[in-house]
C-alpha cells in the first residue's frame, strides 16, 4: 500500500474511470475507521490438534528503541479496538524487525501457537492460474486492502489464543486477525472468495 500514498485524485484525472472513482470515494477512504471491522462472514478460526493446553513462549528484553516502538503500536491498536488487555493462559512473544524502507514492522513469535494448529486446506490461487483466467481480457484493475489482516474478525472463542507479551510487560488480544498466525493467509483468501463470490465471471481471486 505504500507505493499508493503519495498518489492524488489530481494524478487520477487523465483516467478514463475517474469520476467512477470520484462517485464512489467513500469505499476508498484514506484511513481505516478506529473501530472494529464489521464481520465479512468469514472469521479467523483456531483449532488446535487434539491433546494441545497451552501455548507459552517467554518474552526476551529488546533495546528501548524497539519497546517503545511496540508500545506506540499496541496503543494505536487499542485505539482502533483491535485489541484488548488480556488475561489468557497463552502467550507468544513481540519482537520488531525493520521494513525495507522505513519503519518497524511488529513481529509476534507464534511458533508454538502455530505448531499445535490445525493447518487449514483453503487453497491458495497460484498466480499462472490466475493470470491465464485474464486471457482475452481488455480492462485490468486491481484492489490492495489497507490492512487487509486487521479488517477480519477473530472468532470469540479463539480470542484469548492469539494473546501476545511485549517487553514492557503488557498482554494483548487481538480482537482481529494478526500478522503471524498460520492459517492467516487462508483465511484471507477465504475471506476475498466469499466477498466477490458474485462477480467472479471478472473478478479473479
Amino acid at each position: 500500500m505504500e507505493r499508493f500514498d503519495e498518489q492524488s485524485w489530481d494524478s487520477l484525472k487523465s483516467s478514463p474511470f475517474y469520476e467512477i472513482l470520484r462517485e464512489y470515494k467513500d469505499v476508498l477512504p484514506d484511513n481505516i475507521p478506529a473501530e472494529l471491522p464489521q464481520d465479512k462472514g468469514v472469521q479467523h478460526e483456531i483449532d488446535f490438534v487434539p491433546g494441545t493446553k497451552y501455548c507459552v513462549t517467554r518474552q526476551w528484553p529488546l533495546p528501548q528503541e524497539q519497546v517503545k516502538a511496540i508500545d506506540d503500536f499496541f496503543e494505536s491498536r487499542r485505539k482502533a479496538g483491535q485489541v484488548r488487555e488480556s488475561k489468557s493462559p497463552h502467550s507468544a512473544p513481540t519482537f520488531c524487525v525493520k521494513k525495507a524502507q522505513d519503519g518497524r514492522r511488529i513481529v509476534h513469535a507464534y511458533n508454538k501457537l502455530n505448531d499445535a494448529t490445525v493447518p487449514a486446506q483453503t487453497s491458495i490461487p497460484r498466480k499462472d492460474v490466475i493470470i491465464d483466467s485474464m486471457a482475452l481480457s481488455t480492462i485490468f484493475s486491481a484492489l490492495d486492502l489497507r490492512d487487509g489482516f486487521y479488517q477480519i474478525l477473530i472468532r470469540e472463542s479463539d480470542i484469548p489464543l492469539t494473546a501476545v507479551s511485549t517487553p514492557s510487560g503488557m498482554l494483548w488480544d487481538w480482537l482481529v486477525m494478526s500478522q503471524g498466525l498460520n492459517n492467516s493467509p487462508a483465511t484471507f483468501n477465504r475471506c476475498v472468495t466469499h466477498l466477490l463470490r458474485s462477480v467472479r465471471d471478472f473478478a479473479s481471486s
